[in-house]
């Protein structure tokens, strides 16, 4: 895409990916939540002996490249611990399309747990920053790549439970002491809670991204945006096109475009099913939402704010306080 809108160059911010620090002004066309391999076996289950690792990135290979041919020069995976998340895959993925990759640290507690270690019970929220810290210091699994920012997840219960409460304090933890963004799995859930739990730390609205928001109530989104949260409009699928288009239209009208992010939530590649199941490509935004917004009355330099400025911004690596 041509020049971005209103995106100021900033010598002293990152964007980190699988393959080391990039300027966030050099990012270029972004799809901010995707998926490459996921395993929803469990955490007690769940490992690299679940699947061959030639086979999963031949299997995904041809669905970055298509998404490069598309446009794409960077992708947010969003698989986290205890899911599968494969920085090594990732970083070959990378190396191997020129596509820039950018993994997470954190802790996944939906679905009641089922992903969460045993010691995510045992630890307090401070120990647990501690361990995401040092990945986001050290490297992850035994490597120099460092994540880009802190994935988590919380169940879509109306009042946090003490455990997944935990969770999103670790994440402050982490943030203040990282600068890394804190993308929450919230979906229809609290997320005016997370924000709360935020400032009650310390953290800065800006510094969180409501995962799934579309699924929200729309006087939750608008609120969250409202307070300087991002809005991740992910789950772009056939069937959602005009929930998004109308989330997209009303973040314009209400002065909030600058806070969206748009994404499929799409892959990936599953152990547990046969060749990995089916895929679903990163593509549908560029063949179909993208002619909707532009039909809409959208304008390029708009559309290029949502897919390059937006992720870069949000992404930054910088400590942002309340």
């Amino acid at each position: 895409m041509g020049a971005r809108l209103g995106f100021a160059a900033d010598p002293s911010l990152v964007i980190q990916t699988v393959n080391g620090p990039v300027a966030p002004e050099a990012l270029g066309l972004t799809l901010a939540h995707e998926h490459v391999l996921v395993d929803f076996v469990g955490a007690e289950l769940v490992g690299p002996h679940r699947y061959v690792f030639e086979d999963v990135l031949s299997a995904v290979r041809p669905h970055v490249e298509r998404a490069r041919g598309l446009g794409v020069k960077a992708i947010f995976e969003c698989t986290p611990a205890f899911l599968a998340r494969d920085v090594r895959l990732l970083r070959r993925l990378s190396q191997e399309t020129g596509v820039h990759f950018v993994t997470n640290t954190g802790l996944y507690g939906v679905r009641n747990n089922l992903f969460l270690p045993p010691y995510a019970f045992t630890e307090t929220a401070r120990q647990l920053a501690a361990r995401w810290i040092r990945e986001a210091q050290d490297g992850i699994d035994n490597t120099d790549i460092r994540p880009g920012f802190i994935k988590s997840g919380v169940d879509i219960a109306p009042v946090l439970s003490p455990q997944h409460r935990k969770l999103v304090e670790a994440a402050a933890l982490t943030h203040r002491e990282t600068g890394l963004t804190i993308a929450v799995h919230t979906g229809r859930g609290p997320g005016l809670e997370v924000l709360d739990i935020l400032k009650a730390c310390g953290v800065g609205s800006r510094a969180f991204v409501w995962v799934h928001a579309q699924n929200a109530h729309d006087d939750d989104v608008f609120a969250a945006a409202d307070r300087g949260a991002w809005l991740s409009f992910d789950g772009l699928n056939a069937p959602t096109l005009t929930r998004h288009l109308h989330l997209c239209r009303e973040m314009k009208r209400r002065g909030h475009l600058n806070r969206v992010l748009v994404s499929h939530d799409a892959g990936w590649f599953d152990p547990a099913k046969e060749g990995g199941g089916t895929f679903r490509p990163y593509d549908l935004l560029f063949t179909a939402f993208l002619p909707l917004l532009s039909a809409d009355g959208f304008t390029d330099r708009e559309i290029q704010g949502l897919l390059v400025d937006n992720p870069a911004r949000a992404f930054a690596v910088q400590v942002r306080l309340d």
